[in-house]
């Protein structure tokens, strides 16, 4: 058998990512042949991978690029496992890369992000090593690409939340604007934005409160007129209390910046995911019932 070498370990290492045992041993099983090596690592990590797609991801981190000149933006949602892996340097710096591309190449989905190059491999080769380096399943769930006449500006609100905003105005605006967005996460612009069906929905609940009052019908209507605008400036982006002087509300700010909001995307590392719960007296004691 060929020797092996602490140089031949960590070559194989670099070109895997994987742990120096793991690379030790597939030298050692290949006899030294570094190409056969890498290709029992690959066998290997990659039914590594498989197993760990079938776990939830609903942890990760929001990747954002913006453009020098500031007309330009992306963000990316890249799940994994553990809140530990989220703040990964390698998995960050993935996130970011992403972000990256999504703004210079424009992709059209996911899928054609996957398929498209982050050196010398693609952003699904790319994936699947980190999966296999790090050991928890990862995923690209979608991102956001924002290109405009105006000006972007954006907030990432440790790494879970990621905003980014189209303004007509100050950078320093926009940023107070998107931090607000990030605190309150509103559904839409501005009332006129608001589906007519919502708005329906939410007027005839209100309305059948209203009614259980027992008032006479014209308070019962100012009532309702009443709900319907705490409704609107709760869900409303315009509407609500400025989150760093809630006296005035984000459209009175803006009027007095001489500023406008164009349009806004943000990205919830999580959102809508469901995530496993898990019982750890029932996994004690059934670990116990198995010993005995």
């Amino acid at each position: 058998m060929a020797e092996i070498t602490a140089g031949m370990v960590k070559e194989l290492r670099e070109l895997t990512g994987l742990g120096m045992m793991e690379c030790k041993k597939a030298l050692e099983e290949s006899g030294g042949d570094m190409r056969k090596a890498e290709e029992l690592l690959r066998i290997k990590s990659g039914a590594k991978a498989s197993k760990a797609a079938a776990r939830v991801a609903s942890e990760g981190a929001v990747g954002i690029h913006l453009s020098a000149d500031g007309k330009l933006g992306a963000m990316v949602e890249v799940n994994c496992e553990t809140d530990f892996v989220a703040k990964n340097p390698d998995f960050a710096a993935f996130a970011k890369a992403l972000a990256e591309l999504v703004a210079t190449a424009n992709p059209a989905d996911v899928a054609a992000l996957s398929a498209m190059r982050i050196g010398d491999k693609t952003v699904e080769e790319t994936r699947q090593a980190l999966v296999q380096k790090i050991g928890e399943n990862i995923t690209v769930r979608r991102f956001e690409r924002v290109q405009t006449a105006a000006r972007l500006a954006h907030y990432v609100h440790g790494v879970k939340i990621g905003v980014l905003v189209e303004i007509d105005g100050a950078e320093a605006v926009g940023k107070d604007v998107a931090m607000h967005i990030a605190f309150a996460k509103p559904r839409y612009l501005a009332r006129g934005d608001v589906p007519a069906e919502a708005l329906a929905g939410e007027r005839t609940i209100i309305e059948a409160r209203a009614k259980e009052s027992g008032k006479p019908a014209e308070i019962v209507a100012k009532m309702v007129e009443g709900g319907i605008n705490k409704y609107l400036a709760e869900i409303t982006l315009l509407g609500q209390p400025f989150v760093k002087d809630d006296k005035v509300t984000v459209e009175k700010m803006l009027a007095a910046a001489g500023a406008k909001v164009l349009s806004y995307r943000f990205l919830v590392v999580g959102e809508g995911i469901e995530k496993k719960q898990s019982d750890f007296a029932a996994e004690v004691a059934a670990m116990t019932q198995s010993a005995a």
